[in-house]
This record gives C-alpha cells, sequence and structure tokens, in this order.
C-alpha cells in the first residue's frame, strides 16, 4: 500500500500540472501577451451586417453575425466596435456577463481561502495525531484509517477524490 500511496500521490501532482497547462492551452485570454489588443472576433459588436466576399481568418475576424467591408480582410490588430470588447479578466464579451462572472469568481476565491484554511488545520490536527502516536510507541501511521479516508473521498468526489484524499494524507503525515 505505501509504494502505491506515493505512486498515486505524484501522479495526482503530475495530473494537477497537465490540467493546469490544458486551462492555459485553451484560455483565449492566455495567449495575448500583456498590453496587446483583444482578438477583434470577440470586439465586434454583435449583429453587424456582412458583406459579400469579406474575408476573415479564424479567431480574427467577426463573431456571429458580423464581417468586415467588402473584400476587407480582418486581422487581429483591427479596431474593434466601441462598447463590444471582450473583457480580459473574463473572457466575457458583454458587460452583464462580465459582471456576473466576476460575482461568482468572488464566491470561488471565497471557497479557495476556506478550502486553504481547511487543509491547512486538518494537516497540523494530522500532525498532532501522527506525534501522540509515535509518542506513545505507536506506529508513524495505520494503514486502515488511510484506506478509510481514501474510500471516503472516492465514494463522494469519484477517481479525482482519490487524488484529492492522497494529497491530504500526504500533507498531514508528510510523504511515506
Amino acid at each position: 500500500m505505501t509504494a502505491d500511496v506515493m505512486d498515486q500521490s505524484t501522479n495526482a501532482e503530475k495530473s494537477l500540472s497537465a490540467d493546469h497547462s490544458a486551462i492555459a492551452e485553451k484560455s483565449p485570454t492566455a495567449t495575448i501577451p500583456l498590453g496587446a489588443a483583444p482578438s477583434p472576433a470577440a470586439a465586434t459588436s454583435p449583429g453587424a451586417a456582412a458583406s459579400p466576399g469579406a474575408a476573415t481568418s479564424p479567431g480574427a475576424g467577426a463573431s456571429l453575425g458580423a464581417a468586415a467591408s467588402p473584400g476587407a480582410a480582418t486581422s487581429p490588430g483591427a479596431a474593434a466596435s466601441p462598447g463590444a470588447a471582450l473583457d480580459q479578466s473574463t473572457g466575457a464579451a458583454k458587460p452583464l456577463a462580465a459582471d456576473e462572472i466576476r460575482g461568482m469568481r468572488e464566491r470561488i476565491d471565497e471557497i479557495d481561502q476556506a478550502i486553504i484554511d481547511l487543509w491547512q488545520e486538518r494537516s497540523r490536527l494530522s500532525q498532532e495525531v501522527g506525534k501522540t502516536r509515535m509518542a506513545s510507541g505507536g506506529t508513524r501511521l495505520v494503514l486502515a484509517r488511510e484506506r478509510e479516508i481514501v474510500e471516503r473521498f472516492r465514494t463522494a468526489l469519484g477517481p479525482d477524490g482519490t487524488q484529492v484524499a492522497l494529497l491530504l494524507l500526504r500533507s498531514g503525515r508528510g510523504p511515506l
């Protein structure tokens, strides 16, 4: 079990890193250098009429229902319609959606802080349990207890729960 727990914990860390990389690659704002103008695709006002023969490139042209003047090709540096610019902090094209996203993100940040605080408290308590157990002549860890915790998280959260449990256990007792 101990080698298996270590392998799963290492795999969880690799998976998290891969997930983060994938998110960065897919994010429309992740590829825009600091100070660069937003993509005209997101900045073009919806509902603008298209003229026949207008050329657009993927991601650089117009959004649904919008196009450029006859024969004109749009480019990433083209000017955007006022009031329809992509909100760089939220990725939303509409102000109301951007406000809604900001509100949800504020709550997410509050939840994240609560998770961090609880994680740290759990880690301290787990370390104290281990010190107390070892000071009394007991073992460094109790595998049956660790299995119980892993199973509880797996049941509640699926395969990701296993990884979360392994990381929690590691933060409390240290690596095996």
